[in-house]
């Protein structure tokens, strides 16, 4: 037998003894390298589908997403919720004169009052939100518009912040904080207060802190360091355009919650991402070891202080009381999605099922006899 000794480069069209020179009417060869990775021939695995090993797959899947669906849609539904608009649109709203007169020029507060009742208790705690309708907050320059540097502290920025926050980059002094999105901030106050069966107005205390994101308030957002008095900090600062009050005046009887890290400011500063939202304003929490409802049933009254205009963007406002389970607030698309899904797959399991026991033993035949 003759032994012969395998070269790649022979098999590329690679003489030996050849020069590298290549002469003017010489073709390059163009073929690859023989290598495992230039010739495609790494090991992989390709699954062979089968009736054996497609139809229980789905089958599985349905059976799997469908008790999922399930529960996240019943979950849901028995969270409970309320939401109320007192926008004022209607003349027959409370809020109709404060809608109507109310700019952001005014320097007076407009306060109405919308009655409302609820049907039944409301148990554990209670979340109050405020949403806006037809606000787009995720629109790119109001997202950019913004100094992160001097929100978290930065006292270089805090006197030349960034050319993001054009036009609301400073007055006659730098602006803080800067940005269109701090200068929009939501600033009606809204109060609860349970009517008792004897007409008395009994006032539902509402908790501002621990509304906020934890990074938010501990990492993303600080006051600058070096006074404990914000007034001295903020000193040679203006504020923004549309505020009433200086930052450092957020909430001056509580210097953990004053300043930029002021909780109804740092959720306001987290833009949501549809036109359509709600942020969180208060909590309502349940008394321990108490058996009554958070919120029993009855007569209620909002009091608003109708600071915020909507009318200029043809928006809507309104307030929601909700309750929350292991898997947030009320939504239902994920149990719909989950049951849409499992459904699927499982009646094209059985369209497939059927398909192979008409046709799959015809196949086999024919194999058979060929």
């Amino acid at each position: 037998m003759i032994a012969s000794s395998y070269n790649a480069k022979e098999e590329d069209g690679h003489q030996p003894g050849a020069t590298g020179h290549v002469g003017a009417g010489t073709m390059t060869n163009k073929k690859p390298d023989n290598t495992a990775f230039k010739q495609q021939r790494l090991p992989a695995w390709q699954p062979i589908l089968t009736a054996g090993t497609v139809l229980p797959a789905f089958f599985v899947i349905g059976l799997i997403f469908i008790p999922i669906g399930v529960g996240l849609f019943v979950t849901s539904n028995n969270i409970k919720e309320f939401e109320i608009d007192y926008t004022g649109v209607d003349m027959s709203n409370p809020c109709y004169n404060c809608s109507q007169s109310y700019s952001w020029n005014n320097t007076k507060s407009c306060t109405c009052s919308v009655p409302f009742s609820l049907d039944q208790p409301f148990e554990s705690n209670v979340f109050m939100y405020y949403g806006l309708s037809n606000f787009y907050q995720n629109h790119r320059r109001y997202v950019k518009s913004r100094d992160d540097s001097q929100l978290n502290g930065d006292k270089t920025s805090l006197q030349s912040p960034s050319k993001e926050c054009e036009p609301y980059r400073s007055s006659d002094k730098p602006i803080a904080p800067c940005g269109a999105i701090a200068n929009s901030l939501f600033n009606d106050t809204l109060d609860l207060y349970y009517i008792d069966p004897n007409g008395s107005r009994t006032a539902i205390p509402l908790v501002k802190k621990g509304i906020a994101w934890w990074t938010d308030k501990h990492v993303k957002f600080r006051n600058p360091s070096g006074n404990n008095n914000l007034t001295v900090v903020f000193q040679g600062t203006s504020k923004p355009v549309n505020w009433r009050k200086p930052v450092f005046e957020l909430d001056p009887s509580d210097s953990d919650n004053n300043g930029f890290i002021n909780e109804d400011f740092i959720v306001w500063m987290r833009t949501a991402a549809l036109p359509t939202f709600r942020k969180l304003y208060r909590i309502i929490q349940k008394k321990p070891n108490n058996m009554t409802p958070t919120l029993p049933r009855g007569e209620y009254i909002l009091e608003v202080t109708y600071n915020y205009p909507v009318r200029s963007f043809d928006g809507r406002k309104r307030m929601i009381l909700s309750t929350i389970s292991w898997m947030g607030g009320k939504n239902p698309f994920l149990g719909i999605a989950y049951i849409t899904v499992g459904s699927v797959c499982f009646c094209l399991g059985l369209v497939l099922l059927s398909i192979h026991y008409r046709y799959g033993k015809r196949n086999n035949s024919a194999d058979i006899s060929s």
